[in-house]
């Protein structure tokens, strides 16, 4: 029975709805009613709930003091003949009653909004933030943006939960205390009335200051979690120059700013505490003081004077607790609007109405004088406009073409790439793929119609088989497995064993493929895109991480894969794209030289320089910038 009501109440609200997440509003009332909403039917009939019991609990102390009254002026042998049938039914509301209205009370929080609350708002925020442009993450620290969703999430619920109970209290407490006390005697009302005044000036005073230091605590938190995870991410960098004191500098840094801040809080928490226990002292006594005068002129009983001093007393504890839920109230306010600056940011990239799926025919790519210098303006010092990482560059791809593209470092060839991919969006020109400008069809359809392999690989903190199936996520083991002997990655890939005891496929690679060599790490990569087996190819730099012997090995699979491809390839070695149908020389977000290998070695311009510069198997150019 117990189970079938904690399963219905936790059925109540599907904490990972299927529909695609809009963006929240920027407004903080707006923001927490965006991910309130479903649970409005529970939030209700907790409220309802919970003024119930907040209103027999008020009661109890009235019906304390009338039994004092009469337990004086009954005697013992006709108490249960006189009082039998209230007293047996307020024994039923004790026991029966309120512990039962308590246990659904408390199976609507628990197990209706604690839990899916939380977990409904982390879903829906990750998978907005999940959808921003490449640049929303580079501007962040991803150990900040993270931490900020799972504590926004936690501070809209506990926010919603605390208003409504805290407010609720309040009201009914202080309300049902003021109407007893004044059906007593209106007298006894007025150190009350004096009280609950004070109450409210002293919050008004403080609370907006409590605000205010958890709003600035909310904002230390994530620098100083951004600044740890930013240590633990490069621990490489760190070990390789010897710079754990310089971390620690970094994070005590941002952890001192974190405790004056907290210091600060402290400072006000304990004030308000001292002034709050100075204003309940007075209560208690004037209260008590007037009770027993009035009972003196006979206006009131000695059960009038035992439930006055009873509430008051729970109405010091109740205080107490308003006081501590009000700072977390506003703590967690604080928290909120901290995460509402990284949630509720509009999207610099989306898929304008009436977009479609990407169709590719033949794979035939076009840059119609495209501009982009990453949305800023550039000038000399002559106030002269310079060009940007793209100023006009035109260029058109043949379906099944292999061009490679060449240029010094700034030269625009990876922006190119990322532009192609949408990444980021022109500022001037279109691109098109097949005759479909890349505006009008949708983010994934176009992705998902072109493979890539980087020269910085990352590999999700997932088993290799994971992350080879990453771009064609139903596929099965035999073709995983011929992928990996195609990209020579099968052999040490079966060698593999991490901490958990899990061998070959299934073994975990670690946080961005840490585990695994640089090679290793640009195999399985390439195994990734042999099985996605996309219509366009791009490589940027494919090969970088390889040994002489595994990169020729690799090649020979690498033009199988290139038939019947559109390819963009990137090189700082040009060997490696000399073979290349059309070599595109960049320099300044411009084409400046075009044509195979040999034609351009003939016409002794920016490409036969790089090749003459070439040391090792690099630019020698590239490298002394």
């Amino acid at each position: 029975m117990i189970d079938a009501i904690f399963r219905w109440l936790e059925s109540r609200c599907d904490p990972f709805p299927p529909e695609t997440p809009a963006k929240p509003p920027t407004t903080l009332t707006g923001f927490v009613i965006h991910y309130a909403r479903p649970f409005w039917p529970l939030l209700l009939a907790s409220s309802v709930m919970g003024i119930t019991i907040a209103l027999i609990e008020v009661s109890l102390f009235a019906f304390m003091g009338r039994l004092i009254d009469w337990l004086a002026t009954t005697g013992p042998e006709n108490l249960w003949a006189e009082h039998g049938w209230f007293l047996t039914g307020m024994g039923l509301l004790v026991l029966v009653l309120l512990p039962g209205l308590k246990f659904f009370y408390n199976s609507l929080i628990n197990q209706g909004l604690l839990g899916n609350f939380a977990m409904r708002t982390r879903w829906q925020a990750h998978r907005y933030l999940l959808r921003q442009s490449m640049e929303f993450f580079q501007n962040d620290f991803a150990g900040r943006v993270a931490t900020k969703m799972m504590q926004t999430a936690l501070g809209v619920r506990d926010t919603v939960l605390k208003v409504t109970e805290v407010f609720l209290y309040i009201i009914v407490y202080f309300t049902g205390t003021l109407v007893l006390f004044g059906s007593s005697d209106i007298r006894l009302s007025a150190p009350m009335v004096v009280w609950l005044i004070a109450y409210l000036f002293v919050l008004r005073y403080f609370v907006p200051r409590l605000r205010k230091v958890s709003m600035e605590q909310a904002d230390f938190r994530s620098v100083v979690t951004g600044r740890v995870v930013d240590s633990y991410t490069n621990i490489d960098t760190v070990k390789m120059f010897s710079h754990a004191a310089h971390e620690d500098t970094y994070a005590r840094e941002g952890m001192g700013d974190f405790l004056d801040n907290v210091y600060r809080q402290m400072r006000l928490s304990t004030l308000l505490t001292s002034i709050l226990n100075l204003m309940n002292g007075a209560l208690l006594f004037s209260v008590a003081t007037l009770s027993i005068w009035l009972w003196t002129q006979g206006a009131v009983t000695t059960g009038v004077i035992a439930f006055t001093i009873g509430l008051v007393l729970r109405m010091q504890g109740m205080s107490q607790w308003v006081l501590r839920e009000v700072g977390n109230l506003f703590e967690n306010i604080g928290v909120v609007q901290d995460g509402i600056q990284t949630i509720a940011r509009d999207r610099a990239i989306v898929d304008a109405p009436g977009t479609r799926p990407l169709v590719i025919t033949s794979g035939e790519i076009r840059f119609e004088d495209i501009h982009f210098n990453y949305g800023k303006q550039r000038h000399d010092v002559d106030n002269i406009r310079s060009p940007g990482v793209m100023d006009g560059l035109s260029l058109t791809v043949r379906p099944g073409e292999k061009i490679g593209v060449v240029g010094r470092s700034g030269a625009g060839k990876s922006t190119l790439v990322s532009l192609l991919l949408r990444f980021y969006d022109l500022e001037g020109g279109r691109i098109l793929i097949d005759g479909q400008d890349i505006k009008t069809v949708t983010q994934d359809s176009l992705r998902a119609g072109i493979g890539m392999v980087t020269q910085d690989t990352s590999l999700l903190h997932r088993s290799v088989i994971d992350n080879i199936r990453y771009s064609k996520p139903d596929t099965d083991l035999d073709e995983v497995i011929a992928a990996a002997r195609q990209a020579h990655a099968h052999d040490f890939i079966q060698d593999l064993e991490d901490l958990s005891g899990r061998r070959g496929y299934e073994a975990h690679v670690g946080e961005r493929g840490v585990k695994l060599s640089g090679g290793q790490r640009q195999r399985v990569a390439i195994s990734r895109v042999l099985l996605k087996n996309a219509p366009i190819l791009i490589l940027d730099e494919a090969t970088s991480a390889l040994d002489s012997e595994v990169e020729t090995a690799i090649q020979e699979n690498l033009f199988s894969l290139m038939e019947g491809k559109t390819v963009i390839a990137i090189a700082h070695r040009l060997s490696t794209i000399a073979a290349m149908d059309r070599l595109i020389i960049m320099d300044q977000g411009r084409i400046v030289e075009e044509g195979t290998h040999q034609d351009l070695l003939r016409r002794g311009g920016l490409y036969a320089e790089l090749w003459s510069h070439q040391s090792g198997g690099f630019l020698a150019g590239e490298a002394a910038e």
